[in-house]
């Protein structure tokens, strides 16, 4: 078991990459605090893990919810070894510079950049508390490559997580806490589909990538388990990339 005894928080952790990491976290050995603002799927999805899961309502981007989850993770497992701040939206109204709404900036930024942060700030001290441990940052391979259907909230906000991930990683490297930036390709999730809601844009998304398809949750859940594991134990600030190709490509056929 890869992850025996440890615990983990996975903010997300109601669906998609999130709820299936949780799964595999809970198969290498790991106990698990599920945080997400959906309160019954994230009942259910705690449910499912029977006595290795937890669950904790919480809205990354308040404090106070940061807080405390962290302190609930603390308070039912005894400590904290693994954060994974996965929790992040992709908004409809999500477009260009011209077209995007400052109101869809600034959620998107609460949520999918500042959430970070904010369970970094709370976090840590939780690592520092249990003698060090691992934080994986969900990005994305569009904080590499401009995306081919416009959603500059979405990008900036992951372009961030990649430059926080990388200071974070220096600034705790001493302290045992290892911070890696998991960025998935496109993938045949939920958040992904709603966005790309035509056959045209899941088209050009498609055409982009050198395996041909989109990938899967349990995908990223593997990597992830990796990035907590101690087989990762000399990888710090790194961008993981999980993506079928894409941040490889020069050009693919059409």
């Amino acid at each position: 078991m890869r992850l025996q005894d440890k615990v983990a928080l996975i903010t997300g952790a109601a669906s998609g990459i999130g709820l299936e990491s949780a799964r595999r976290f809970v198969q290498e050995g790991a106990r698990v605090t599920v945080v997400d603002v959906d309160e019954a799927a994230g009942e259910r999805a705690a449910a499912e893990l029977k006595d290795r899961g937890h669950f904790v309502r919480a809205d990354v981007s308040r404090a106070k919810d940061c807080e405390h989850m962290v302190a609930e993770a603390e308070r039912q497992f005894g400590q904290l070894d693994i954060l994974f701040n996965n929790a992040g939206i992709m908004d409809s109204g999500d477009d260009d510079a011209i077209a995007t709404e400052e109101d869809v900036w600034d959620r998107t930024m609460a949520i999918n950049l500042k959430g970070v942060y904010l369970g970094c700030k709370y976090g840590i001290p939780a690592l520092r508390r249990a003698g060090g441990g691992a934080i994986i940052n969900t990005a994305s391979f569009v904080a590499l490559l401009g995306a081919a259907t416009p959603q500059i909230a979405y990008t900036a906000s992951k372009g961030g997580v990649l430059a926080m991930t990388r200071e974070l990683a220096v600034i705790h490297a001493r302290e045992k806490i290892r911070v890696n930036a998991l960025c998935p390709g496109p993938l045949r999730t939920e958040l992904l589909m709603k966005f790309l809601d035509t056959e045209e844009k899941k088209q050009r998304r498609l055409v982009h990538i050198p395996m041909g398809r989109f990938g899967e949750a349990k995908e990223m859940a593997d990597a992830a388990v990796f990035l907590a594991s101690e087989e990762a134990s000399y990888l710090t600030g790194a961008t993981f990339s999980v993506d079928g190709g894409i941040t490889a490509a020069y050009v693919t056929p059409e």
